[in-house]
């Protein structure tokens, strides 16, 4: 059986077996419907047992904040959507998000072997499989999350973690900002926050001069899945400009574009820098956004020294479409097609004995 690869995001479920560049077989959102048991009244039926409650995610900007309901989402991928069966599960690989706390990291691990009975278990940093996806072992990630960004520079494939930063930013506060706007210039339309979303993915741009496209931005009208007609105006290049002006977020933040020189400026030895920036990959599904790597790659150039190129790295052509949007997923495949089983099996998996005390890297 082919190890599984696990990437849970905030947003997003991607999961499946690893075999090499294929998308995820499953890949669905992180919100669970969360149902609780109760006597119907004054009725005899006994198929009125779930009540609907609320609509719950066990995750929050890429950290776990509900375990219970983390164990039933791994659940149903294991055994539902991939069909392990209980006494005949498998090894798995899972994508970890930047600065994970160490008691997560840990409870994560003894879940899956006291839980789920996995016989070989491995986390690695999402930022690290970015750069894997499109062939490098160094450079810098800037991975934008559903409800963060990681900017991580990877060295060799070891990630420099004294240069690591974690942007409280992410695709989630863009929903809001355009719901925001929307609401502000629309006052007589409302949208719910799942509308927001899809317009947000089907309308939102990032704008080369964000002041020059204020002045004189066209209106565009777009229909509802509802069938509302609406006007879609100057809140779609806002929504994209908030990673480069935070101030829109009311965020105390340097830009995106900023945070990745002031992460890369901080490595040492000083000679590293250069190819750091000549190979940052930008992944995530914000930043497939119309016009967003066009205007990185300009103010990347501003802040460049003459002697220092800025590139951003895109992924082989034969590689899936939607790499970089599931780019840790794909950088998870290049490390199992990279090693045969033995080698996973001895050198990068966590052995079921060592768990009784504690556990070990192998």
């Amino acid at each position: 059986m082919e190890p599984v690869v696990l990437d849970v995001g905030s947003n997003l479920v991607k999961a499946g077996f690893a075999y090499p560049d294929q998308d995820p077989s499953m890949v669905f959102s992180t919100a669970m419907v969360k149902t609780k048991d109760e006597e119907p009244e004054k009725s005899d039926s006994e198929d009125e047992e779930l009540v609907l409650e609320d609509i719950v995610n066990p995750i929050s900007r890429g950290i776990i904040k509900d375990w219970e309901l983390m164990e039933d989402l791994w659940r149903y991928i294991f055994y539902t959507g991939l069909g392990w069966e209980v006494g005949n599960e498998g090894q798995i690989l899972i994508t970890e998000p930047l600065l994970t706390p160490k008691v997560v990291r840990e409870k994560v691990v003894q879940v899956m072997f006291e839980t789920f009975n996995v016989t070989g278990f491995y986390a690695v940093e999402q930022a690290v499989l970015s750069l894997y996806s499109v062939g490098r072992i160094s450079g810098c990630a800037v991975d934008i999350g559903h409800g963060k960004t990681d900017i991580a520079p990877v060295w060799e494939g070891a990630l420099q973690h004294n240069c690591v930063k974690r942007m409280e930013l992410g695709g989630d506060d863009l929903t809001k900002l355009l719901l925001e706007e929307f609401s502000r210039n629309n006052s007589e339309r409302k949208l719910d926050l799942a509308t927001a979303e899809m317009l947000k993915e089907t309308v939102s741009a990032v704008a080369d001069d964000y002041a020059a496209i204020m002045q004189d931005c066209p209106v565009e009208e777009h229909i509802l899945p509802d069938g509302q007609v609406i006007e879609v105006g100057r809140e779609r290049y806002t929504v994209g400009e908030a990673f480069f002006q935070p101030s829109l977020l009311n965020v105390e933040e340097l830009s995106i574009v900023e945070s990745t020189f002031r992460c890369v400026s901080s490595c040492v030895p000083s000679e590293n820098q250069r190819q750091l920036l000549e190979n940052i990959v930008v992944c995530g599904g914000t930043a497939t956004m119309p016009g967003f790597d066009a205007r990185f790659q300009k103010e990347a150039n501003l802040l460049a020294t003459p002697s220092v190129r800025p590139s951003l790295v895109k992924p082989p052509e034969y590689m899936p479409e939607n790499t970089l949007r599931y780019s840790a997923w794909m950088g998870a495949l290049s490390i199992r097609s990279a090693i045969d089983r033995k080698r996973y099996r001895n050198r990068l998996c966590i052995l079921r004995c060592t768990l009784e005390c504690s556990f070990l890297w192998l």
